[in-house]
């Protein structure tokens, strides 16, 4: 059996709630839409026949209800890889450690985690309104030096290529997402091969006062080829969500609005729009799953 996990490694609020999430083990749904922004949980929940439960914490939004019959819970998670490993190790928790006796269960539940955010371009035909599915996420931040993940020989080639193209002191990691949650919510999508980025700003090539190491970071991956795998699309957590949901052991699949092309320097006047129309099909198709 597991060891039981300590007070001071998992903390849990006298209330019986997680630490961050602020949340019990019956506010969640085993579908969960997750979502940067605090202020879009509401933009998804509006389409819910009906809320059971609503919690703020911090950027940890979260909205529980159901949709045509379908229980589903809607969270914001903030920005960055580091706050998606406090959302998804809290996560797991709720539903693989008993809270009472602080062991991890027997049997394992696998949660259905969906993030549905924006996104940029690194690619010209890749145009603003585009809805692109995840099949890998690469990660330029170094969250799992600090987790033993295993990787496939492919994954490993890839890493070392673009921390090869980059000049980078660590190789970058590439962890694919959940291929049963593609089946399902990539039909009439883009699928591409999504770069996680550890910053909005010098991490994505941008100067606003202070000059970026690379500067030209977004025309380098999309030059990146290694036997047809190519890089399409950035943003900030997609590759931490992919990684931590292969350590435990959930299905993960991120889906990106395209608001942006760096290669055509547009911006997509309708964003909340393209964003709109990408809930919408989203959860439409997670009620039929």
């Amino acid at each position: 059996m597991s060891n039981r996990i300590p007070e001071s490694e998992l903390i849990i609020n006298p209330d019986g709630s997680i630490y961050h999430l602020n949340l019990k083990p019956e506010h969640l749904a085993s579908t969960i839409i997750t979502v940067g922004d605090p202020d879009r949980v509401g933009k998804v929940s509006q389409y819910f026949d009906e809320i059971e439960y609503t919690m703020s914490k911090r950027e940890f939004v979260t909205h529980t209800g159901r949709f045509q019959g379908k229980r589903m819970t809607v969270m914001s998670t903030g920005m960055g890889t580091d706050n998606i490993e406090i959302f998804m190790t809290e996560l797991d928790a709720l539903v693989n450690v008993d809270f009472e006796t602080r062991f991890p269960k027997t049997k394992h539940t696998a949660l259905n985690i969906i993030r549905v955010g924006t996104s940029g371009s690194m690619r010209r035909e890749i145009p603003t309104g585009s809805l692109l599915a995840s099949a890998y996420g690469i990660g330029l931040d170094t969250l799992m030096t600090f987790y033993q993940t295993t990787y496939s020989q492919s994954e490993i080639n890839l890493g070392e290529a673009i921390q090869k193209l980059l000049g980078l002191p660590f190789r970058p990691y590439c962890v694919q997402g959940s291929q049963k949650l593609l089946k399902v919510l990539g039909e009439g999508l883009l699928i591409g091969n999504t770069v996680t980025c550890p910053g909005f700003f010098g991490p994505q090539g941008r100067e606003v006062r202070a000059k970026p190491a690379i500067p030209d970071i977004i025309e380098k991956l999309g030059s990146l080829d290694v036997e047809g795998f190519k890089l399409t699309n950035f943003e900030m957590e997609t590759a931490g969500y992919y990684a931590m949901g292969r350590l435990l052991g959930h299905e993960v699949l991120s889906l990106n609005a395209i608001v942006a092309n760096r290669i055509t320097h547009e911006f997509a006047k309708d964003a909340d729009d393209i964003v709109e129309h990408l809930i919408q099909q989203t959860i439409k198709k997670m009620a039929d799953y």
